[in-house]
């Protein structure tokens, strides 16, 4: 069973930082582009970062730009965001994503939700001092 387990949200101090994982069971992320969405309570569903499968694109929401980096470890079938400086506005559940694309196509995407095939449930990251 294709499955995406996200993991280390938590509590952090605004100003602090967290590193999330994505990790697959049941499929290779090898030729996976994968995104970070987040949703606060009453809010859409925002992208947040994108890698494709080979790691040569990554792309940022300017919400997070300089604050967060993607990256993946296709050997763990894993990819991580590590997102520093955080404040009161990065609270809300991350949602990893996984879309299959050949390997000619080096691509991902943060702002279409609906792209993506594979969803995982979620973890809480909340900023609060």
């Amino acid at each position: 069973q294709l499955q995406l387990v996200e993991s280390g949200g938590g509590l952090v101090q605004p100003g602090g930082s967290l590193r999330l994982s994505c990790a697959a069971s049941g499929f290779s992320l090898n030729y996976y582009a994968i995104a970070w969405f987040r949703q606060a309570p009453g809010e859409e569903r925002q992208g947040v970062s994108c890698i494709s499968s080979s790691g040569s694109v990554n792309l940022y929401a300017d919400s997070v730009m300089g604050r967060a980096t993607i990256s993946r470890d296709n050997a763990k079938n894993t990819v991580y965001l590590q997102m520093n400086m955080l404040d009161s506005g990065d609270t809300a559940i991350y949602y990893c994503a996984a879309k299959r694309l050949p390997s000619s196509r080096t691509m991902c995407k943060t702002k279409e939700w609906s792209w993506y095939d594979y969803w995982g449930q979620g973890t809480q990251v909340t900023v609060s001092s």
